[in-house]
C-alpha cells in the first residue's frame, strides 16, 4: 500500500491537451471531458510496513519482516489512482496521452508533477472511473518500455491517499507506519523490492539493471567502490607486475624503489607518506623510513589478526613483549589490540588526512595567489598601455593646438592688412566720386554758359537796329541756380561776354 505527499511550489495550472482518440474522433481537447492540470514540485512515495509477524519474530528475531506483494494480485492495495513515477521528457503531454490510448476515455483527472532539479523527466498522477479500467491501465503498461528503440519502462504504483503541502519537511516526513521508497541514484525512478530487475552491489546500493548495463566504469556510481578488482595489479606508470606499493591516501599503484621507485616519487611529489605492498600486506612510512604496521589482513577469510603473533622466544614467557603461550585472557587482549590499533590506525589517517588538507589548501593559496598576482599584472599592464595611450593622444592634441594657433595669428595678421586695404580703397574711392561730381558740376555750367551765348547770338541776329545794340552796355544778370564749384569758369564766361 502506497501514499503520496507532494510538496508543491506552485498552485496547479490548467493544461488543455489534444489528442486524437477513437471514440470521440481526431483533435479531441481534453479540457472539455478531462481535468488535465501541471504542477511544479517535489514527489515523495511512501510504503506501508506491515506488522511483523508473531511466530516469525519468535523464530527469528533478527529476521525482517515480509512486505505485501503490491501486484494486481493483492486486492488491498488497488485503488483507482495510480502514479507513473517517471516519464522521460522526450515525450510531451499529448505524447504521454497518445502513449496511453484508449484508456484515456477512462480517465477523470490527470496531473503532471514536473520537478526543476530534474529536467529529464516527470510524474503523473491519474485518476481513473472505476477499479476496473485502473487494473486495466495498469496490466497495459506496468513494466512496458515508452519508445520501442528508449530502455525506460513505465512503472506504476496504487496510491491509497494523495496529500499536498507547501513545506518541504512536511513532505518528505512519512506517515506513521510507512517508509519512503529510495531512488535510482542514476534515473532517479523509486526501487521497490517488488519491481523485478534491481541489482545490488557490493557496497549495498541499489540500481535498475538497465541504469548500471549503460555505466562502463567497474566502480559504484555512488560511493565509487571498485566492483570487481583486477586479476594482475600493475604499476601506473611502468605497468610492472611486481614488487607494487598501494598508496593509502589515493590508491595510486606504484613500483618499489629497487624497480623504477614509481612508489617514491608519488610520495614525494604529493606527499602521501604511507604506502600498503601488496605481497605481505605491511605497512612503509616514507617520512620515518620503516614499517609501521600493527595488523595484517587475512586472505582466506579477510579478517585482521596480529603480525608475527609469536614470540621468538624460547622461554614460556617474554620479558620483553610479554606474551605468554598459556594464557586464559588471548581473546581479550587480542580484542584490545585490535581496537588500539584500530584506534591509533584511524588517528594516522587523521592526521595524514589533516596534512593533506593543509597541503592542497596551501597549494589552493598559491593557485590564488598566482592568479591574483596574474591578475594584478594585467591590470598594471592594461592601464600603462592605456595611460601610453592617452599621453600619445595629449601630446598628439597639443601639437595640432599649437599649429592650429599659429594658423590663427596668421590669418589675423592677413585680416588686419586686409581691413587697411579695405580703408585705404575706399578712401580712394570717396576721393575719385567727389572729383566726378565737381567735373559733373563743371561741365553744367559750362553748357548752361552755352545755351546763354547762343540765345543771345540768336536774338541779337533778329534784331533790326543792330547799329543801336553795338553801342549798347551789357549788364550782368543773376544765375537761376547759382555754383559756388568754378568761379574761375563764370569769370571766364563773364569775360567771353563783354
Amino acid at each position: 500500500m502506497f501514499t503520496l505527499q507532494i510538496h508543491s511550489v506552485d498552485s496547479p495550472q490548467r493544461l488543455p491537451i489534444t489528442v486524437t482518440s477513437a471514440t470521440h474522433g481526431p483533435n479531441r481537447t481534453t479540457g472539455d471531458a478531462l481535468n488535465s492540470q501541471e504542477l511544479r514540485g517535489i514527489a515523495h512515495l511512501f510504503r506501508q510496513l506491515p506488522p511483523p509477524s508473531v511466530s516469525a519474530t519468535a523464530a527469528n528475531p533478527n529476521s525482517t519482516p515480509p512486505t505485501p506483494s503490491t501486484t494486481i494480485a493483492n486486492p488491498t492495495a488497488r485503488t483507482t489512482q495510480i502514479f507513473i513515477v517517471a516519464v522521460p521528457n522526450y515525450l510531451s503531454s499529448d505524447d504521454f496521452l497518445l502513449f496511453c490510448g484508449t484508456h484515456v476515455d477512462h480517465f477523470l483527472e490527470i496531473l503532471f508533477v514536473r520537478n526543476d532539479a530534474v529536467e529529464d523527466r516527470y510524474s503523473v498522477l491519474i485518476s481513473l472511473a472505476n477499479q476496473l479500467a485502473a487494473d486495466g491501465f495498469y496490466c497495459s503498461f506496468n513494466g512496458k518500455r515508452f519508445r520501442p528503440s528508449e530502455a525506460e519502462v513505465c512503472h506504476i504504483y496504487f496510491t491509497q491517499s494523495v496529500e499536498y503541502t507547501e513545506v518541504a519537511e512536511i513532505a518528505s516526513t512519512p506517515p506513521p507506519g510507512f517508509t519512503e521508497l529510495p531512488t535510482c541514484p542514476i534515473c532517479l525512478e523509486r526501487l521497490d523490492q517488488d519491481t523485478s530487475g534491481i541489482q545490488s552491489t557490493l557496497c549495498d546500493h541499489s540500481f535498475y539493471c538497465s541504469c548500471v548495463s549503460k555505466w562502463t566504469y567497474l566502480s559504484c556510481q555512488v560511493c565509487r567502490l571498485c566492483q570487481q578488482q583486477d586479476e594482475k595489479p600493475t604499476c601506473a606508470v611502468c605497468e610492472t607486475l611486481e614488487n607494487l606499493w598501494v598508496c593509502l591516501i589515493c590508491g595510486f599503484v606504484g613500483c618499489a624503489r629497487y624497480e623504477k621507485g614509481h612508489a617514491v616519487r608519488h610520495s614525494r611529489d604529493t606527499e602521501h607518506n604511507y604506502s600498503l605492498k601488496l605481497e605481505t600486506q605491511q605497512i612503509w612510512d616514507y617520512v620515518g623510513d620503516k614499517y609501521v604496521h600493527r595488523l595484517n589482513q587475512s586472505k582466506a577469510d579477510g579478517k585482521s589478526g596480529v603480525m608475527n603473533s609469536h614470540c621468538i622466544s624460547n622461554e614460556g614467557e617474554c620479558g620483553t613483549c610479554g606474551y605468554e603461550e598459556d594464557s586464559g585472557l588471548d581473546g581479550v587482549l587480542f580484542s584490545s589490540k585490535v581496537e588500539t590499533t584500530v584506534d591509533e590506525y584511524n588517528h594516522l589517517l587523521a592526521s595524514q588526512l589533516e596534512i593533506q588538507r593543509q597541503h592542497y589548501e596551501s597549494l589552493l593559496a598559491e593557485a590564488k595567489n598566482s592568479q591574483d598576482s596574474t591578475i594584478s599584472k594585467a591590470v598594471e599592464k592594461t592601464l600603462f598601455s592605456r595611460m601610453h595611450d592617452l599621453q600619445y593622444r595629449l601630446e598628439r592634441y597639443t601639437e595640432e593646438k599649437k599649429a592650429i594657433s599659429e594658423r590663427n595669428q596668421e590669418l589675423m595678421k592677413k585680416q588686419e592688412l586686409l581691413q587697411q586695404k579695405y580703408k585705404d580703397i575706399e578712401a580712394m574711392s570717396s576721393l575719385t566720386l567727389k572729383s566726378k561730381d565737381e567735373m559733373v558740376l563743371d561741365l553744367k555750367e559750362q553748357i548752361r554758359d552755352l545755351k546763354v551765348y547762343l540765345e543771345a547770338q540768336k536774338k541779337i541776329a533778329k534784331m533790326t537796329d543792330r547799329e543801336g545794340v553795338k553801342g549798347g552796355t551789357l549788364l550782368p544778370v543773376e544765375a537761376t541756380c547759382p555754383s559756388s564749384g568754378n568761379p574761375k569758369r563764370r569769370a571766364k564766361s563773364g569775360r567771353r561776354r563783354g
